[in-house]
């Protein structure tokens, strides 16, 4: 119960907890915007009610979105003021941006297509939501850009008279391959999260034959657009992997149980560790696949964590430089086994809809619990393999966690914040399920008759 653990703790319960609204507001405005231009286009009534039906989803989730992000950021200067006061100066400034270009973009042209609607030209209005996408988006690649120099610092130079790390090159910050490959991989898994809760909704109403022309079109477009951006997430990953194979090879090894070095090495498709969670007891492996994967070489060299660890003890002094593999190891499969489900559901449902009474299908009344649980779980699971697998590091060869969090938390402090963030945050998530059960169940109509209560005007709207 120390003030590190605690910080740990209550800074993972609102990264998770903020995590799962983030990727759905990503993938979910590229949908409505999409929606909206082909109403726009074609003047089919039919695109206008998913535009509003599916935008109350999006505006739901974002408004949770934004309440449980804001808290993060103060977390930086209450419980990790060493991090700050050392990279501050690097850290803080794709922060900055993010506020003050991308979110600012997002949310004052979110307000713009709320209340616009019937009140600005057509075009301006459809337009507004675009912008609202783009900024969004803009948001994450700032903060992967910021996590990603954590992960990758470059461009810095140690300040030895203050004792800081001082950014010396914004260039090499903004191009850093780590950010750009997080940017890739995230991206995508937020169209793949709009697109496997689309799926998940239009099947409960497709299985109650609730107006079936409306959700079977929006069940064929998650069906492709999932298809597509679970295969991108998938090569993301794997671009990922072998940029962890160059820049932090203990997290490779960590995640696929690799103690000792081994050339080639294997894939472990089952690994029994000891108590100590640093010896292998028992494994099935493939032989060569891990070089394979890692720098697609059959015969390449992986370094195992009992190298790795003996270097850095060399390089950074004497410390346990090893994470904690249970973790790295588990959530690494999780992640790779619900990926692989996420494609080939997917590519199931859109041939599928090639079948004339398709939504008859006895497979389809699953489909609700399983396409909203499935992007979650892996979601979830491959931020926590990120986080943990570069422990005990909080900026990747410069600072630890262990001297990045503020030296004058209390144990009671600490506590009394996680116990508040807590019930905060569960109230927060009764009130985010409540909400989007009651939208989604309530279908387009009900939707579409609360906006044009709110803006009469807007049928017929001209330039």
């Amino acid at each position: 119960m120390d003030p590190i653990l605690l910080s740990r703790l209550q800074f993972a319960l609102t990264t998770i907890y903020h995590w799962l609204f983030v990727p759905l507001t990503l993938g979910l405005g590229w949908f409505v915007a999409f929606m909206q231009t082909r109403f726009y286009q074609t003047r089919d009534e039919t695109w206008r009610k998913m535009t509003k039906f599916w935008g109350k989803l999006f505006l739901i989730n974002f408004a949770i979105g934004v309440v449980t992000g804001i808290v993060q950021e103060f977390q930086f200067g209450m419980n990790w003021s060493e991090y700050s006061r050392y990279v501050g100066d690097i850290f803080g400034a794709p922060l900055a941006i993010e506020a003050l270009l991308a979110f600012f973009m997002e949310s004052t042209f979110l307000g713009v297509w709320i209340f616009g609607e019937g009140r600005i030209p057509e075009k301006v209005h459809l337009a507004s939501i675009w912008l609202v996408a783009i900024g969004s988006n803009l948001s994450a690649v700032w903060i992967l850009i910021a996590n990603g120099w954590m992960q990758h610092p470059v461009g810095y130079i140690i300040n030895e008279s203050t004792g800081r790390a001082e950014l010396v090159d914004f260039l090499a910050l903004i191009t850093n391959e780590k950010a750009w490959v997080f940017v890739w991989h995230t991206l995508a898994d937020g169209l793949a999260m709009a697109s496997f809760l689309i799926l998940a909704i239009s099947a409960y109403h497709l299985v109650r034959k609730q107006n079936m022309a409306f959700f079977k079109r929006s069940f064929q477009m998650g069906a492709l657009a999932g298809l597509i951006a679970s295969t991108l997430v998938f090569l993301g990953g794997h671009t990922m992997g072998q940029f962890m194979y160059e820049s932090q090879p203990m997290k490779l090894a960590a995640l696929e149980a690799i103690w000792e070095t081994e050339q080639p090495a294997s894939f472990s498709l089952l690994t029994i560790g000891d108590l100590s969670g640093k010896r292998e007891v028992w494994s099935i492996r493939i032989p060569y696949v891990m070089s394979s994967l890692a720098c697609n070489d059959f015969s390449c060299e992986v370094r195992g964590v009992h190298e790795i660890q003996m270097q850095y003890e060399q390089q950074y002094g004497p410390g346990d430089y090893i994470p904690l593999m249970v973790v790295t190891y588990w959530t690494f499969r999780i992640m790779m086994a619900f990926g692989f489900i996420m494609m080939g559901a997917s590519a199931w449902f859109l041939y599928a809809t090639r079948k004339k009474n398709y939504e008859k299908a006895k497979w389809m009344k699953y489909v609700p619990i399983g396409a909203l649980t499935l992007p979650y779980l892996a979601n979830a699971s491959g931020w926590i393999l990120t986080e943990m697998g570069r422990q005990p590091w909080i900026v990747f060869g410069l600072l630890k966690v262990e001297d990045a969090v503020s030296p004058n938390l209390t144990t009671v402090d600490l506590l009394i914040s996680l116990i508040g963030y807590t019930a905060v945050y569960g109230s927060l998530a009764a009130a985010m399920v409540y909400l989007m059960k009651k939208y989604a169940i309530a279908g387009p109509d009900a939707a579409l008759h609360e906006s044009v209560d709110a803006a009469p005007g807007r049928v017929g709207a001209q330039d």
